[in-house]
């Protein structure tokens, strides 16, 4: 999708993700007008400042929470596109505040989806996490319901040909709160803590995982799951890469927490198109408005091919590991230290 004279709007776009939305797009296209739709005040200030006034003009800030639909609908007032990042993301908070969670992260993303439609939004793609797979915590599961109602969401849309889909991929290099940055603030300790030595995870920069998403934008059918091939590292070479004299101190999992992050599932093979570079995880609904076998005859799949049964993209068993080396080199360019 060409953004060129589009009007965008970012739910949570103070956060790192609508950071890097905002300096891409800017650098690719000539947006109409970005809105950075969030509920911080301070975060959406600091970002401002950090702009630059006459390179940015067009990008306005409106203070508000996805949990408010008339504000979403006053916001979104001759929007083209909506990306929904906003959500509760700790798991330990979402463990301790659990209807917060489901207002923001379930109810939340069904007042985006009423308010997209009522303003005749065309695209919308909301962002999921790997911790929707097979959830074992409270936020998985609030974000694979969200993930559901977004995929329902174009049965129902009679007046308008609104579309919506879902980009879903694991912890970002460096967000706040992963084990990256934890690493990096302990370099100069005698020891690392690891929850356990199997542990693996995926790896994806900011850059990619928003490169990922304006792919999506552009050749979404409404309906998809999109999830990018992406590499893993086993956790215990990211600790060699950052502090390679630390000794490993073993602390066991965190109640919520995966030996391995997954993104597919065995059950999600029987309604998977892989591609080169990701996949798709079909809608499985009876009343979508095309067929996997349009999808697979489509120009743009004529490379997709079936998954097989019982396949299942999970960091253990990917195809693709960083090496120590890797890490390296991917933390020291994407990371501010």
């Amino acid at each position: 999708m060409n953004l060129n004279n589009k009007t965008i709007l970012i739910t949570g776009g103070t956060g790192s993700f609508g950071k890097e939305f905002i300096n891409l797009v800017y650098k690719k296209y000539n947006p109409k007008k970005v809105i950075i739709y969030s509920r911080d005040e301070l975060k959406q200030y600091e970002l401002e400042k950090k702009l630059n006034a006459k390179k940015y003009s067009n990008l306005r800030f409106f203070i508000g929470d996805v949990r408010d639909l008339e504000r979403l609908k006053m916001a979104m007032k001759n929007v083209n596109v909506v990306i929904h990042a906003a959500a509760l993301k700790q798991v330990p908070t979402a463990e301790y505040n659990p209807f917060e969670a489901v207002k923001t992260n379930i109810i939340g993303a069904q007042n985006v989806i009423e308010a997209s439609i009522e303003a005749g939004v065309r695209k919308v793609i909301a962002l999921s996490t790997d911790k929707a797979a097979s959830p074992i915590n409270l936020y998985g599961a609030t974000k694979l319901t969200s993930d559901k109602l977004f995929i329902t969401a174009n049965n129902y849309v009679a007046y308008n040909n609104t579309l919506f889909s879902v980009v879903r991929y694991g912890n970002v290099m460096g967000s706040r709160g992963s084990v990256i940055p934890y690493f990096l603030s302990m370099k100069k300790s005698s020891y690392l803590p690891i929850t356990d030595i199997n542990m693996t995870r995926f790896s994806i920069t900011l850059q990619e995982g928003v490169n990922f998403v304006l792919y999506c934008l552009k050749h979404m059918w409404g309906g998809e799951l999109f999830v990018p091939k992406i590499p893993s590292y086993k956790i215990t070479d990211l600790a060699k890469a950052i502090s390679p004299k630390a000794k490993i101190k073993i602390i066991g999992i965190r109640p919520g927490e995966k030996l391995h992050e997954e993104m597919i599932t065995e059950s999600d093979s029987l309604n998977t198109i892989e591609f080169k570079d990701h996949y798709v995880v079909m809608p499985n609904t009876i009343y979508m408005k095309w067929s996997r076998e349009q999808y697979l005859k489509h120009k743009h799949n004529h490379r997709a091919k079936p998954c097989e049964i019982g396949f299942s993209y999970n960091s253990n068993m990917n195809k693709d590991f960083l090496s120590v080396k890797d890490l390296r080199e991917l933390i020291k360019l994407n990371i501010k230290l």
